[in-house]
């Protein structure tokens, strides 16, 4: 997925804290692309081997490029100062004269910093990490279910919202309905959240558009949470159990941004307790989180007694 930051992002994000500011007069306006999901890539030091998007030059590197001869800083430039790319100086240092001329020739925006060269890469990385990471909306019900964030899914009229609207009832929180977004924040993390325009409010087929917080308060609301857990809802006849699903579960792997989520297929039919459900599902993750399976314990109970009494029989 590309991503794409412009000087305008950098100034919005990081004016304050780093007192980012710009120097050049060319107007120049670039998107630095960025294909893969490489933050060194987006944001470094300059680097004439594999230049990032945004360089950052301190005293090390203006330093470096004092000590070359007339032909290796041409080309050092040539590589470092590119109208697609940004150059922000950080360390408070002025401009070489050289890097000025090379800016002016081709447009290049530049960017200054008196924080710390570190502070500036690491800070801007952290920003942007944050400010273009990778999404997506996924439909379901998303939840904060005893501390962790859980995703109903299933087709329509499946009883989702229903679903959702008792787990409140039982103390849970709702993070979004309908459309909740997720982004990727790390490599092995997924976070949602709810589109502003609906947050706090859950749709019930028979009862309309309900108001939760107005209902429950505003502890029944959590504005954003890390994925954990995907709970499927599916009519009951369209699953099929084989045994080793009827001993440790419908379990599979989910991928959402390219993060793999444990997924729980949980068959819906009348007079199951779905909430009850949901909660025995989530205490059970924990469990595995923790290292501990119910049906390898339960598996090797049985072994035991086997051999115990000799295979008599329980």
């Amino acid at each position: 997925m590309e991503r794409g930051v412009g000087v305008g992002d950098l100034l919005r994000l990081a004016g304050k804290p780093l007192g980012l500011r710009r120097l050049d007069t060319t107007d120049a306006t670039p998107a630095c692309l960025l294909a893969a999901d490489d933050d060194a890539a987006l944001v470094g030091p300059f680097n004439p081997v594999r230049p990032p998007c945004i360089q950052v030059v301190g005293t090390v590197e203006r330093d470096y490029l004092a000590g070359l001869g007339k032909n290796s800083l041409a080309d050092a430039l040539t590589t470092l100062v590119q109208p697609e790319r940004i150059v922000i100086l950080a360390d408070g240092i002025d401009p070489p004269t050289a890097l000025e001329e090379r800016v002016s020739a081709t447009g290049t925006a530049l960017l200054a910093s008196d924080a710390p060269t570190h502070t500036v890469i690491n800070t801007l990385r952290h920003l942007l990490a944050r400010d273009t990471a990778r999404m997506t909306t996924l439909h379901g019900v998303y939840l904060e279910v005893l501390g962790l964030g859980v995703l109903l899914t299933g087709s329509s009229a499946v009883g989702k919202s229903e679903l959702a609207l008792e787990l409140i009832s039982r103390g849970h929180r709702l993070v979004a309905d309908d459309a909740p977004r997720f982004r990727r924040v790390d490599p092995e993390t997924v976070n949602g959240h709810c589109p502003e325009t609906l947050r706090g409010f859950l749709e019930v087929r028979g009862l309309g558009v309900l108001d939760i917080p107005a209902m429950f308060g505003e502890s029944a609301l959590k504005a954003s949470k890390n994925l954990r857990l995907i709970v499927d809802l599916q009519p009951f006849e369209a699953v099929s159990l084989d045994v080793d699903a009827r001993l440790r579960g419908a379990r599979r792997d989910q991928e959402v941004l390219g993060v793999t989520v444990p997924a729980i297929t949980l068959p819906v039919a009348p007079g199951r307790n779905l909430a009850v459900l949901v909660e025995g599902a989530v205490r059970n993750h924990i469990l595995a989180q923790s290292g501990y399976d119910a049906a390898s314990a339960f598996m090797e109970k049985q072994r035991a007694m086997m051999h115990s009494d000799g295979g008599s029989g329980p």
